[in-house]
């Protein structure tokens, strides 16, 4: 019953049955058809059992492995392959069923190939989850049919595997990359010449594009008759923070993402910059209530330890207490130390309500608020308009942006450092404000 479940007749066996059946009904019209027809009606039961003796003939004909990175990057395509290796000595027709996850909603997708005997063949394909947490491959279902092309056999690889998508280390090692590169200008992150005379020397290297002309060591340059510098080691181990709101407003979605996601996608290469610059990095999260805190170090697993702390951060849907913010702060980061705050304003109220908040953190901290701007509000108010309805709504899409840059004037009309960023530029333009700040001495 198993092997007679696992076997589907295909549409050329109905085709060629029909044809035999129409023949020998012709029988009652021209008796001739009659012979015709009931052979070809022999000949296709014959090689029905046939075929269905070459696609059972082997017990497992196909092998199939899925290949993937260990851990997923949100946000990113990542690439998956699957080898499938023909293990029987002729060809085989087969249809693949790809065990997909449920977020790609890609039930219909097949791969129809030919397998040659002892041959594999590699399937690709890319899987951008643009949430955290735990997806799950499921079983590879594979139709297999031999040259006949009468009946073919169902086979189930089980292969079903739980993968974990985490904050994206793939943007972290780009923006590390763009940098720590000297040419990086093109690129987005801005080369910031450092203020004052608190860095030490360190060394004196060969010169490189972009390296400050005032810096060139002439008497080393002569000697070595090719252009040298002094570099020149920063002020380290400064304590930083990423502070992310966890709160309702931040699950508002660009591209399927949530704010918080992206949020959190560049706490992690902000991360990874200061660290690398030498700084101590720290986490903080909360909502109505207080989330994680990752007090700031600069040993050896801060960065993986930030990165767990990251992958479990889940919203209540409430909305965010900055006064207990304020006061958790107040009692668990004794030193000046800069604050990136990610949040969410959506009205001029809302801000106002957490200003008296954030002006506290502003005078023992270097605090840095960081919000979104809305694209499709953006691209609704720059739209022709035609029609009333239009007009309508390109007004009020254009009111609702100038909100934003009225929440951000007063803002730094306060004191208080404002970043207004596009979800998609908020890990360039954080880093480039760190950069500045180091550069000032701010921090």
């Amino acid at each position: 019953m198993k092997l007679l479940a696992s076997i589907h007749l295909t549409r050329f066996f109905f085709l060629v049955g029909g044809i035999g059946i129409a023949l020998t009904g012709g029988a009652f019209f021209v008796p001739f058809l009659g012979i015709i027809g009931k052979t070809v009606l022999f000949v296709l039961l014959f090689a029905l059992i046939l075929d269905v003796l070459l696609v059972n003939l082997y017990k497992e004909p196909i092998r199939v492995q899925r290949k993937y990175q260990e851990r997923m990057n949100l946000g990113d395509e990542n690439k998956v392959t699957v080898s499938v290796l023909n293990q029987t000595a002729q060809p085989l027709q087969v249809g693949i069923y790809e065990g997909y996850p449920l977020f790609m909603q890609k039930r219909a997708s097949v791969w129809n190939t030919i397998l040659l005997p002892k041959k594999t063949k590699d399937f690709h394909y890319s899987f951008t989850p643009t949430e955290r947490g735990e997806y799950e491959f499921r079983d590879v279902v594979i139709f297999v049919r031999s040259t006949l092309f009468l009946a073919q056999r169902r086979i189930v690889i089980p292969l079903v595997e739980r993968i974990e998508v985490y904050p994206s280390v793939l943007q972290m090692k780009q923006y590390e990359l763009k940098v720590f590169n000297q040419q990086t200008l093109s690129q987005g992150i801005k080369k910031v010449r450092r203020i004052g005379n608190t860095s030490e020397f360190e060394q004196i290297r060969n010169y490189v594009q972009g390296d400050d002309l005032r810096t060139v060591n002439w008497k080393a340059t002569s000697r070595k008759n090719e252009l040298m510098v002094n570099q020149y080691q920063e002020e380290r181990s400064q304590p930083v923070y990423c502070v992310i709101d966890k709160s309702r407003p931040m699950q508002l979605a660009f591209h399927k993402m949530t704010m918080l996601d992206y949020a959190i996608n560049s706490a992690l290469v902000f991360t990874n910059i200061a660290l690398r610059k030498g700084d101590r990095a720290g986490l903080i999260t909360f909502s109505d209530k207080m989330g994680a805190i990752v007090p700031a170090e600069r040993n050896q697993g801060q960065l993986r330890r930030i990165l767990e702390s990251l992958y479990n951060q889940k919203t209540l849907f409430k909305e965010g207490n900055f006064e207990l913010l304020y006061q958790t702060i107040r009692k668990q980061v004794k030193t000046r130390s800069l604050l990136l705050l990610y949040t969410n304003f959506e009205s001029e109220f809302a801000m106002r309500r957490a200003l008296p908040m954030l002006q506290r953190l502003n005078k023992r901290h270097v605090l840095v608020v960081i919000f979104f701007q809305n694209n499709e509000l953006q691209e609704l108010a720059q739209q022709p308009v035609h029609t009333h309805k239009e007009l309508i709504e390109a007004t009020v899409a254009d009111k609702m942006s100038n909100v934003k840059w009225n929440i951000a004037r007063e803002l730094r009309q306060n004191g208080i450092q404002t970043i207004l960023s596009k979800p998609e530029d908020l890990s360039i333009n954080s880093i480039n404000k760190y950069l500045e700040l180091k550069a000032k001495g701010v921090i």
